[in-house]
């Protein structure tokens, strides 16, 4: 497994990162055994940065990760948290909050949860509206300074909420959606990261399923599957999805590889600024996605690539209407 560094004051990852979010639902029921045996896999295959929220579950994701670790050494692992989610009871969305009182509290259950004392890259999953993002980068800086927090990252937040961010701190990485159908920050976001040396975590470079191969018209992921909310999942707009995937089926054939290790060897190919961060949560997937480091892609292929599956080719937007409010990467 390569590994890089992320950013220019960041930690030294693995070339490919395990999103551990599917592991508490998001996408249908999960089993803990198999999400444990996933985890313990992935370590075993070289990968140390394994990234989760607070929020996941309401911090079954982190009681999760620190049961799966309790057999690993720490200082070998690199473990990235989001926080500021506020959910209910019913798993209903209720806001952020990154206020530096909330967020110093938000990360005292989380070490408690994870069942560590500090966490390597803590950053506030959306931007606050009601908070500047220098008191929330600047408490985040003072846990640093205490020893709770190594690094400082950021999730989904545009360009000017990047500069000003790095302006108090050193930021490692910001965590945003990219993948093949999923480009927007290559206008501007990405440029701004690379000139403040920023590595990008790119979550969702399989969009969900959608573009792993696997996914099927008229699959049910049960009671809580995010993508039965999904724009791109629904019945106006998955026909035109899935005619992509076919087409990347074909350029995978030749490549004699799968279409999720086209896709996910599509991101890694974009800079070695970019880490990708898988969401498998059983054993045989984290495999396949693993495989995908051994894809070469020629320029030839990325050519080809591009004619199957041409940027802003994708039908529906990557969140519902109501959640792309809240995230000012998209503003």
């Amino acid at each position: 497994m390569q590994t890089y560094r992320l950013g220019n004051t960041g930690p030294e990852v693995s070339a490919i990162g395990l999103g551990c979010m599917g592991m508490s639902g998001m996408y249908g029921p999960a089993d803990r055994a198999e999400s444990i045996a996933t985890i313990h896999a992935a370590l075993d295959a070289g990968v140390n940065l394994l990234d989760t929220g607070d929020f996941y579950g309401m911090g079954h994701n982190e009681m999760l990760i620190g049961e799966a670790l309790k057999t690993r050494k720490r200082e070998e692992l690199i473990i990235s948290v989001k926080t500021g989610a506020l959910r209910d009871p019913l798993g209903a969305w209720n806001g952020y909050d990154s206020r530096p009182a909330a967020l110093k509290n938000f990360i005292a259950y989380s070490l408690q949860r994870l069942g560590t004392d500090y966490i390597d890259i803590y950053r506030p999953a959306r931007l606050d509206p009601n908070v500047p993002i220098e008191e929330t980068v600047g408490a985040i800086a003072d846990m640093i300074k205490a020893g709770y927090v190594r690094h400082i990252g950021l999730s989904e937040v545009g360009a000017e909420t990047i500069r000003r961010a790095a302006a108090v701190h050193p930021i490692a990485d910001l965590q945003i959606e990219y993948s093949l159908i999923s480009r927007g920050i290559e206008d501007e976001i990405l440029p701004t990261c690379r000139a403040l040396g920023i590595s990008i975590t790119a979550y969702g470079v399989l969009s969900r399923g959608l573009i792993s191969g696997h996914w099927q018209k008229g699959q049910d992921g049960g009671k809580g599957d995010f993508r039965s909310v999904s724009p791109r999942f629904q019945a106006a707009n998955i026909d035109q999805n899935l005619a992509l995937v076919e087409e990347l089926r074909k350029i995978a054939a030749e490549k004699q590889a799968s279409v999720a290790q086209i896709a996910i060897a599509w991101v890694a190919a974009q800079g070695k600024d970019i880490v990708p961060l898988i969401g498998a949560r059983r054993p045989d997937r984290l495999t396949e996605a693993l495989g995908s480091s051994a894809v070469q892609l020629s320029a030839g292929d990325m050519a080809a690539i591009e004619r199957a599956v041409p940027k802003d080719a994708a039908a529906g937007a990557r969140y519902p209407e109501a959640q792309l409010k809240h995230m000012d990467s998209e503003h």
